[in-house]
């Protein structure tokens, strides 16, 4: 048996371990792998995109600097006769941009008139025709041109920058520029190990690479490899072929474009060894806990059996047996609490039939007393019945009108019995089954002695008795109607048991509760009867009249009511000398009466009327919806004068609600205007911005209309739409 309870307990253990935590790990492990996967590429992504960038805007600005410096080389009119000039401002121009190679100066009629050069002869006034040249023809006032880029010796790439002058007759200047400077930002980028950065135009012509002999090629980029610059770190395809991470930036003002790619193998190689390592640590980790896992079901299975062996031991009636279990912990516990057990059930034993005898003495009782309990309830219920059904038949029979008349009088006492003691009956039931549920509350005692005296005085006064009710201030906390039952049935005892003299009913405040005192100067109760007249059907006849006064459920009901409202009940009596029956309860402060609320003085201004909400954001228009619906308006919304307009229809609104700024340049001003020009110039306006700006307040202040800064309180806004609404 141990050997199978060790290798279940294992297997459970083990399964339970994998399904808690190896499975949530795995989980884990493969969210994580991928969140690192991701922000991995995004991380590579920026940082491609950053180099792209700074290299696009390193040439853009090698291009702004010579478009500058040609721009010094057609301020002059070529009306001035300044040949001299016009060569020392381009031999400037030279010197200050290492970059331009040769420089041409054109007059409008489109003639070399001055050419430098670094690597040729200076031409002064040569005269030669260069209209036809796309640089020059089509030129006009101000604009640049960006030539093709061309080889020189096959060595060495160029482009023609042209730049007209800012009047008609400054010409234009024709630049060679040496684009070594873009293969220097190029080549000065680096990419990992294996990745580039590269230039091309807009045909896809390669202009920058750092192995230039790509460049020299006439390297075409292929479309596959041409990337948006709105998405950078996309895997595509690179220039040489495979699979690279690339990004990509324009090149302004030229038709050229920065590529920056990484091979896509390096750049994941650190993420695929950190997710090995991650990998190898979790396996390691995971194996580590599952054999921790079996070692303490391994360790678990001695106490275990331990436990099981003693527990089939104490099943077997062996209660001197005890548990030896020393592993410190909750097994430990388990083991001590079997052992406190049995030594109680051993004890428990010895005392069982005792306890048996007095359980079934316990039970005979309450068999008995149920049993007297139906034998006085149906005695009860045959003497009205019987005395019912022999006037009834008196009734019959009987022909003076007098007698009927005091035959019937009797029937209705017969009757009246009769609910008595049914109402008696099923408040017994009620309060036995428990389901009379008190409803506490602070009260005034005064009203209630006063309904008590009411109540009897009558009564008291056809027997001859003095019934003496004092008046009281003091608040108790009880339940009223339960209350009330347990005093009426407390002062209807007094008066019923009480042959000559009175009933004092007064109230007395002891510290934190009041007493209640019932006082007559009846017959009395003996000590040795006092605990039994709160059984059901009990009762003490005065001596020398028959029982049937009264049902002897009162003091049954007082009993278990006082028991349901934790109301302290004590009785003193002494035969011959009258009865006193105190009930104590707890005392309340007086509550003063919230006073009527004032009727309202006026109608609400905003309930019924007609709110347009212009608004050219849709969460502002459905909570300025919602909210003024609340408030009883019939609300209008819409995003612009035209919507506005087209929504109110041929109703005027009774109130404006407008955004200063719209879209499409409309302002909630000119929204005002156009509904007041349509339906009326005295339809009140609210203005509301987030601008808190003093541009916005002028614009209110000129339009005349009051303005409330976003975020709106709503009860600025509901106390401004009232006070506009309001007014005449």
């Amino acid at each position: 048996m141990s050997t199978a309870l060790r290798g279940s307990l294992l297997r459970k253990y083990v399964a339970a371990f994998l399904a808690s935590v190896g499975l949530p790990l795995l989980a884990y492990g493969a969210v994580n792998a991928w969140l690192t996967y991701r922000d991995h590429r995004a991380a590579i992504a920026a940082l491609q995109r950053e180099q792209a960038d700074a290299a696009a805007f390193r040439i853009a600005q090698f291009v702004r600097e010579l478009e500058g410096q040609l721009g010094w080389a057609t301020h002059l009119s070529w009306g001035e006769p300044a040949l001299e000039r016009r060569r020392l401002d381009a031999l400037r121009v030279l010197r200050q941009a290492p970059a331009i190679t040769d420089l041409t100066l054109v007059d409008p009629d489109g003639r070399e008139r001055v050419h430098v050069s670094r690597l040729s002869l200076e031409r002064i006034d040569a005269g030669t025709d260069l209209s036809a040249d796309p640089a020059v023809s089509g030129m006009r006032s101000g604009r640049v041109h960006y030539g093709p880029v061309t080889f020189r010796r096959e060595t060495e790439p160029f482009m023609t920058l042209a730049m007209a002058g800012p009047r008609r007759d400054a010409g234009v200047a024709l630049a060679a520029v040496n684009l070594k400077h873009v293969w220097e930002v190029v080549a000065a980028i680096r990419v990992g190990q294996g990745g580039s950065a590269y230039v091309f135009d807009g045909s896809g012509r390669l202009i920058a690479h750092p192995d230039i002999s790509l460049v020299l090629r006439n390297t075409i980029v292929p479309d596959a490899a041409r990337i948006d610059d709105r998405d950078p770190g996309r895997a595509t395809v690179g220039l040489l072929g495979g699979r690279v991470l690339a990004a990509a930036a324009p090149v302004a003002p030229l038709d050229w474009r920065v590529h920056v790619e990484l091979p896509e193998a390096e750049a994941d190689a650190s993420l695929a060894r950190a997710l090995s390592r991650a990998a190898w640590v979790a396996a390691a980790g995971l194996a580590l806990a599952l054999a921790a896992a079996a070692l303490l079901a391994l360790r678990m299975v001695r106490p275990i059996r331990a436990l099981t062996d003693g527990a089939a031991r104490l099943g077997e009636g062996r209660l001197e047996h005890r548990i030896a279990i020393r592993t410190g912990d909750e097994l430990e516990a388990l083991g001590a609490q079997f052992n406190t057990m049995a030594s109680e059930l051993q004890a428990s034993y010895a005392t069982l039939e005792r306890k048996v005898e007095a359980r079934t003495r316990e039970l005979a009782d309450a068999n008995l007393s149920k049993s007297r309990f139906l034998a006085a309830a149906s005695h009860d219920l045959r003497q009205p019945l019987h005395a019912l059904g022999l006037l009834v038949a008196q009734l019959r029979a009987e022909t003076d009108h007098a007698v009927r008349e005091r035959v019937a009088a009797r029937v209705e006492d017969a009757v009246a019995a009769m609910n008595a003691l049914f109402d008696g009956l099923l408040d017994i039931s009620r309060l036995d089954a428990g389901v009379v549920a008190p409803t506490p509350g602070a009260f005034p005692i005064g009203p209630l002695l006063e309904r008590l005296d009411a109540t009897f005085a009558d009564d008291a006064a056809a027997k001859g008795l003095a019934l003496r009710v004092a008046p009281s201030r003091a608040w108790v906390r009880s339940d009223p109607v339960l209350l009330e039952r347990v005093l009426t049935n407390l002062v209807a005892n007094a008066v019923r048991y009480t042959r000559r003299g009175g009933i004092v009913v007064g109230v007395r405040r002891a510290g934190e509760t009041v007493r209640i005192e019932v006082l007559d100067s009846g017959i009395g109760i003996p000590e040795d009867r006092q605990r039994a007249v709160f059984g059901e059907f009990y009762q003490i006849a005065p001596e020398g009249t028959p029982r049937g006064q009264g049902l002897g459920l009162g003091l049954a009901i007082v009993e278990r009511l006082c028991a349901l409202l934790g109301h302290r009940l004590t009785l003193a009596s002494a035969p011959g000398r009258g009865t006193r029956v105190a009930l104590e309860l707890p005392r309340a402060e007086p509550v003063e009466a919230p006073p009527p609320l004032p009727p309202p003085a006026f109608a609400d201004p905003l309930r019924g009327r007609r709110v347009l909400v212009v608004d050219d954001d849709t969460r502002v228009l459905d909570g300025t919806r919602g909210l003024l619906g609340t408030w009883g308006c019939e609300v209008v919304v819409a995003s612009s004068a035209a919507e506005a307009l087209e929504g109110l229809g041929a109703r005027a609104p009774d109130l404006v609600i407008a955004d200063v700024h719209l879209q499409a340049g409309e302002g909630g001003v000119e929204t005002v205007h156009a509904v007041r020009a349509r339906h009326g110039a005295s339809i009140p306006a609210v203005l509301v911005s987030g601008d808190v700006g003093t541009a916005t307040r002028a614009i209110a202040r000129d339009a005349g209309l009051d303005l409330l800064d976003k975020p709106v309180r709503p009860m600025a806004l509901r106390a401004l739409a009232s006070r506009l609404l309001a007014a005449p």
